[in-house]
């Protein structure tokens, strides 16, 4: 399994559309191309998936014989990480030893509901009730069943292209759906790889489907389909309103992982090198696209001037670059219609007078390098950089006085995906974690994760939780029955 091989598979997939390019974040040179699939290779797929769900071909496995083949899945990924993780970096432009960390963790996503294959089970009630039709309720019994939905979609994004799929993928096999599969259009080729490793690990034909295109075409295809059951979508908070309305037609559920703006609070009492470092990383890390990233940090007064500086001087000795570069920390935005995104978000900060303290610029190389920037003096109430989401590496801060100024900044926007605080103070710690309008929320530490541990988003960030038990269970629907004995 080649990078050639796969990029030649990219070019021989078929299709109805436009032609896609795929273009080299560093370079700015075409990679390879492919043609949308369109909206009739959505319907082949989404039927595919409805009969192998019918037939019972996976679903019908026992648990145990689904675990054995999910773990086939981990291994075969452990034996291709350095293909998983040249074609993430090629695709996205992440330095290549980032991506060789991150397929292992997206490996363990199989292991790890494998293991929940063979405990999917429902509950067992007391019946308490009395009267109803037939007068009172004696010797009944009720319990649940837990059923997986059918058909699902899985649709994710162009910045953490392996890492997302796996993240779908492992809960809806476990829990015995048939889906399909789409990838970002700027990045597919790990997707077709993946999609080969599951196919010679033993799930059946027609379980998993992948098919490429744009969003507006063959996501726009499949979130209105009739005969999908569930779409698990994770990219932007605007997209992620357009597959609500797309979805009521049948009125599919919608699993949503959205964008986020994500505060970070440093108090005086924190260990400062640690919270800059951290803090820093926590933003410039990936050049800021992620859905987590702490895009508006506030400092606590006293300490202000001095995190400024040290978050300044992490973003000025990052080294920008390829991903075969050696020293690379971090790798271009992906494409440009990213960086005219960011950059425009920039320049309209510079004309309404935002203090740039770092930054602010485009590199003077080939690719979509933008040098981290931070940003201070910004009004909280009229700034469009400070409000959205701009996914770059652009991180705004600003000084507060107490907790419930501090609070009150962190807390107002439209987004509530993830929230820091970094103070030795262990009750105030554990005071902000319940008054921060977050679905994660991180004490003194940042980007940590594990698979067992549900992650969502308050507000505008999202609807429904990626992994541990609600992950499954996010593919599974509850049935009650009742007995008469």
């Amino acid at each position: 399994m080649t990078l050639q091989s796969i990029l030649d598979e990219i070019q021989k997939r078929p299709g109805t559309g436009e032609v896609i390019p795929i273009i080299d974040p560093v370079t700015e040179a075409q990679i390879t191309e492919f043609t949308d699939c369109g909206e009739d290779a959505v319907n082949e797929a989404v039927a595919r998936a409805k009969a192998s769900f019918e037939s019972g071909v996976w679903v019908g496995l026992p648990g145990r014989e689904r675990a054995k083949i999910m773990w086939r899945i981990a291994d075969l990924m452990d034996q291709h990480l350095d293909e998983f993780a040249e074609l993430d970096s090629l695709n996205t432009g992440m330095p290549l030893a980032q991506a060789k960390m991150i397929v292992p963790t997206c490996a363990e996503f199989f292991r790890y509901y494998a293991g929940w294959c063979t405990k999917i089970n429902g509950t067992a009630h007391e019946v308490q009730m009395t009267g109803g039709v037939s007068g009172a309720y004696a010797n009944m019994h009720a319990y649940t069943l837990k059923e997986p939905y059918g058909v699902v979609g899985l649709i994710f994004p162009w910045n953490g292209p392996i890492f997302n799929a796996c993240a779908k993928i492992a809960p809806a096999l476990a829990a015995g759906c048939s889906s399909i599969v789409k990838p970002a259009e700027e990045t597919p080729l790990s997707a077709l790889l993946l999609d080969r490793i599951i196919k010679e690990a033993g799930v059946p034909d027609g379980v998993v489907n992948l098919v490429t295109g744009y969003g507006h075409t063959a996501g726009a295809a499949l979130t209105a389909h009739p005969d999908v059951e569930k779409i698990a979508f994770t990219g932007s908070t605007e997209v992620g309103k357009m597959i609500v309305q797309a979805s009521a037609g049948n009125l599919k559920k919608v699993m949503l992982e959205l964008g986020g703006k994500s505060p970070v609070l440093i108090y005086d009492d924190a260990d400062l090198n640690m919270a800059i470092m951290m803090a820093s990383m926590g933003i410039f890390v990936h050049s800021g696209q992620g859905c987590v990233c702490g895009s508006r940090i506030f400092v606590q007064r006293g300490v202000y001037d001095q995190v400024v500086e040290g978050i300044a001087n992490v973003a000025n000795n990052l080294k920008l670059g390829g991903p075969k570069e050696e020293g690379t920390m971090i790798g271009p935005l992906i494409s440009q219609k990213q960086l005219t995104r960011v950059m425009g978000y920039i320049d309209e900060g510079k004309k309404d007078g935002v203090d740039v303290v770092t930054g602010g610029h485009r590199l003077d190389r080939t690719g979509y390098f933008v040098h981290p920037t931070v940003l201070a003096g910004v009004d909280p109430a009229t700034s469009r950089l400070y409000k959205e989401e701009i996914f770059g590496p652009v991180v705004t801060v600003l000084p507060f006085d107490d907790d419930d100024e501090a609070v009150a900044l962190a807390n107002d926007t439209t987004y509530g995906l993830a929230a820091t605080a970094w103070t030795t103070n262990l009750g105030r710690a554990h005071n902000l974690a319940k008054r921060l309008e977050a679905g994660t929320v991180s004490l003194n530490c940042q980007l940590v994760f594990d698979h067992g541990v549900p992650f969502g988003g308050y507000k505008q960030s999202g609807w429904g939780h990626e992994f541990g038990r609600e992950g499954i269970e996010a593919y599974m629907k509850t049935k009650s029955v009742w007995v008469q004995l």
